[in-house]
């Protein structure tokens, strides 16, 4: 495995090559998206047609954009969409036409706030037209004519997402989720893309307990549409974990299940307080990312998100200042390395039950404190072998092992498979 300094350079150059295309919930720039993703693991991608019935949902028309500018009375282009695909309201309707400012000013969308940032914003389900630019771009526009064109189409077409899989021991899945819509943002999500991306590279060179579904797919129509389509099946997802946000300098931040006590929940929280991370864990909302899809009530399953700075906690958010700056390799890095962290431990998490529960059974004719020789840690291993034996009564697990007895989790599970593999516990 390579280095994690490494890693992050690697995860930061995908993000480099994701972050100019043009993507919304539909539409070839998600699909070029998938397309780059696929050359780095393997995809299942997805096409589900105009009008198909998604829960209350219906798939959407499909948007794509070609070309889009303002110009002024000489031709030159004040906000043009090469520049940056921010500069286009999001599903805009077609538009060719010569207006003047005072009319054009109520399509334009800007941050007086931070006037040198041009803004995100979208139309999906409401025929609109629209441009985003900077305050100060605006300000040094004089009244007059301007040339508004916007060569975009809506049109019958697909809904795309894509799955990789990643085959476990057992069928019961771990989905992995990260949208993929937003255009010209680095954080959100092109980061949490790349970090699920090098993530399942990792977890494919592994023999996994579970089965993980990485699932790419755009935000809220995505997800439900997933949902939809495998609601039969749905029962197999035991654990999940919603990305994004994962690349900006800010801590980490766990927003807990609705459940809010989901193994994932309790997992990812024992991996963030072990590691003495800067961290905070925020209860669930129904507001944020896909994870509120997951979390509602007709399925209820026991998914997280996993962010840095969450959603709108960062001036930057939603803006052309979400650039290739505001990410680092060591910020992604960091949240890849918790999110192993924190499979690792789920992957190993079982409920065992001691076949010798009538007193202490005798561990030295067994071998097993001759088999902690050398460590320098053996005290502690000779307790977590004593801890787990004492709550393998089938209703605790290693992580109610390592809580209780305050011992790392990994020690507690190599006591637990030194124990298996002398005929004291089972599973």
């Amino acid at each position: 495995m390579a280095p994690m300094t490494d890693i992050g350079e690697e995860m930061h150059a995908l993000v480099e090559r994701l972050y100019p295309l043009c993507r919304s919930i539909t539409g070839d720039g998600v699909r070029a998206t998938l397309d780059i993703v696929g050359e780095y693991i393997p995809l299942q991608v997805h096409e589900v047609p105009t009008g198909t019935q998604v829960l209350d949902w219906t798939v959407p028309q499909e948007w794509n954009i070609r070309d889009a500018y303002i110009a002024d009375g000489t031709g030159r282009r004040v906000v043009d969409f090469a520049a940056s695909s921010l500069h286009v309201l999001g599903y805009s309707v077609p538009v060719s036409a010569t207006m003047p400012l005072s009319e054009l000013r109520d399509h334009l969308h800007t941050l007086p706030d931070q006037p040198s940032w041009v803004p995100y914003r979208t139309s999906y389900y409401k025929p609109e037209w629209g441009f985003c630019l900077a305050q100060e771009t605006l300000d040094a526009m004089p009244d007059g004519d301007y040339e508004v064109r916007i060569d975009s189409t809506l049109a019958d077409g697909h809904l795309t997402y894509a799955e990789h899989v990643v085959p476990g021991q057992v069928a019961d899945e771990v989905i992995v989720s990260c949208h993929v819509c937003h255009p010209a943002l680095a954080n959100d999500n092109m980061a949490g893309v790349a970090v699920a991306t090098y993530l399942a590279r990792e977890l494919a060179r592994q023999t996994p307990y579970y089965t993980y579904r990485f699932i790419f797919a755009p935000g809220t129509i995505g997800a439900i549409t997933w949902l939809a389509r495998n609601a039969e099946r749905v029962e197999r997802v035991k654990h999940g974990l919603v990305l994004a946000c994962a690349g900006d300098r800010g801590q980490l931040t766990y927003k807990q299940s609705r459940r809010g006590d989901a193994e994932i929940d309790r997992v990812i929280q024992h991996v963030l307080a072990a590691s003495e991370r800067p961290h905070q864990i925020n209860e669930f909302t129904p507001y944020g990312y896909d994870e509120r899809q997951y979390c509602s009530p007709g399925f209820n399953l026991g998914v997280g998100s996993l962010t840095r700075t969450p959603y709108a906690g960062y001036p930057e958010y939603h803006t052309s200042a979400d650039n290739l700056d505001f990410v680092s390799p060591e910020a992604m890095a960091d949240t890849l390395a918790v999110c192993r962290e924190a499979f690792a431990v789920l992957d190993r998490n079982r409920r065992y039950l001691n076949l010798s529960p009538y007193g202490e059974p005798q561990l030295g004719r067994r071998g097993l404190y001759d088999a902690l020789g050398g460590r320098s840690d053996t005290k502690q291993a000779q307790m977590a072998m004593l801890w787990v034996l004492n709550l393998s009564d089938g209703e605790h697990s290693l992580l109610d092992v390592a809580e209780r007895s305050g011992l790392p989790f990994d020690t507690v599970a190599d006591a637990a498979g030194a124990l298996y593999e002398a005929g004291l516990i089972k599973t």
